[in-house]
């Protein structure tokens, strides 16, 4: 019999992208990357999964390749670990009569303005917020929202384009970048509308959900503003258990005034005394690592839930290990410079590697190439996870394996150019 497959489009690029496909081939299915451009993805070479190169920007041209491949094998499912192409992937798998979430949610939640707009409909507490066309139109907007304010493009991932702006002139510049861009990092044609927000203040939060089960709330560690750069992950937060049932519960009522529901989704939240609003529903696993951090903290894995759900193979998602916490600290540089020579950086990978509960330490960056400070997800040049049996210990050796990982780095002298 011919062994059936499962279709990812495209991919992440350093989060979970390759663990799909290698939880595909635990379950004896062969895991087939529609691309536009495979070499974006080491690990297709490394792993040999096998690749066919189509303009995953067209929805109709995805679901031609994947009938003619269905010509030669089954397909078992479909799916995407990308932000960007959840909706197409959720498309093709309607089209063919597989698991897959509703089609018009994941499109209506892909668009943060109309996202917005569903959640505060649905009594869904949010951020005031504006849909914009033109700086002129971004000014007015952050006039009666009132300063400081966030802006970001419609339709994005990973922090890109998200600036905290203090006034109009701020405002102004940055908004005539975000509208002026007609296609995003991968290519891909987006709205150039923005959304103008309020700043909430207090501490951000993530809570994974699948299905309609919040399976844990996560702490995030950001960098400096005026970006919003992810440093870092706790696993589970520490936090006093009614406040994470309060965030539990609103990330749940967010997924479900969403239309969403089947498997995985990401809900960012802000949390100000007991003032919760939610910043962002994501229908997909978390990236940043954080499906790695449940598998250490709680022995739940979600990419297997995730592609379980994508062949009608549903996995478990109740915890099986307990009193575990894990974290992760991304390594980022304050200033332009270079990744050291490959003694140096084979040496901090070593240390690193070697600390008190660290579980992984990579470097995603080559010996000798340029850094600069990060600005996005785009920005981060490595990770460092570490595991233990409290969540205060967890940190602190994540913290310390950062330490060593940074011997990595070889800034430029303050004041170079």
């Amino acid at each position: 019999m011919t062994q059936p497959v499962l279709l990812l489009v495209e991919s992440n690029t350093t989060g979970t992208g390759r663990q799909f496909a290698q939880q595909a081939r635990t379950l004896g299915i062969q895991p087939v990357l529609l691309c536009t451009d495979p070499g974006r993805y080491p690990y297709v070479a490394e792993d040999a999964v096998r690749t066919l190169v189509v303009d995953t920007s067209d929805d109709a041209a995805v679901l031609v390749a994947a009938r003619r491949l269905q010509e030669q094998a089954p397909i078992a499912g479909v799916t995407s670990s990308s932000e960007h192409y959840v909706a197409t992937a959720a498309a093709t798998a309607h089209a063919l009569g597989l698991p897959g979430p509703d089609v018009d949610a994941v499109r209506e939640c892909r668009d943060k303005a109309r996202q917005r707009q569903r959640l505060r409909e649905a009594d869904v507490s949010v951020p005031r917020h504006e849909r914009v066309h033109s700086a002129d139109e971004a000014q007015a907007a952050a006039y009666r929202i009132g300063y400081p304010v966030v802006l970001k493009p419609v339709q994005g991932s990973g922090s890109l384009g998200v600036r905290l702006c203090a006034d109009a002139e701020e405002v102004s510049v940055h908004a005539a970048a975000l509208t002026s861009a007609a296609v995003n990092e991968r290519g891909v044609a987006v709205p150039r509308d923005v959304l103008v927000e309020e700043y909430v203040r207090g501490v951000e939060y993530s809570v994974e959900v699948f299905g309609h089960t919040a399976v844990v709330v996560v702490a995030k560690h950001l960098g400096p503003l005026p970006d919003f750069v992810e440093l870092g992950h706790d696993v589970p937060a520490p936090i006093p258990e009614d406040t994470a049932a309060l965030l539990r519960n609103q990330a749940v009522r967010a997924v479900k005034a969403l239309g969403l529901g089947w498997g995985a989704a990401h809900v960012e939240l802000r949390m100000d005394g007991d003032d919760v609003r939610v910043v962002e529903v994501n229908p997909r696993l978390a990236g940043g690592m954080i499906p790695e951090l449940v598998r250490h903290a709680l022995g739940i894995d979600l990419v297997a839930c995730q592609i379980g759900a994508a062949v009608g193979a549903p996995s478990a998602h109740t915890p099986s290990a307990a009193g575990k916490a894990a974290a992760i600290r991304f390594l980022t540089s304050d200033r332009p410079g270079f990744i050291a020579d490959p003694t140096r950086t084979e040496r901090a990978l070593e240390t690193a590697r070697s600390a008190t509960h660290t579980e992984t330490a990579v470097l995603y960056r080559a010996p000798d190439d340029p850094i600069e400070p990060a600005r996005d997800f785009r920005g981060r040049l490595g990770h460092v996870i570490a595991s233990a049996a409290d969540g205060a210990l967890a940190g602190a050796s994540a913290d310390e394996a950062l330490r060593e990982l940074a011997g990595a780095l070889r800034p430029a002298p303050q004041g170079a150019q």
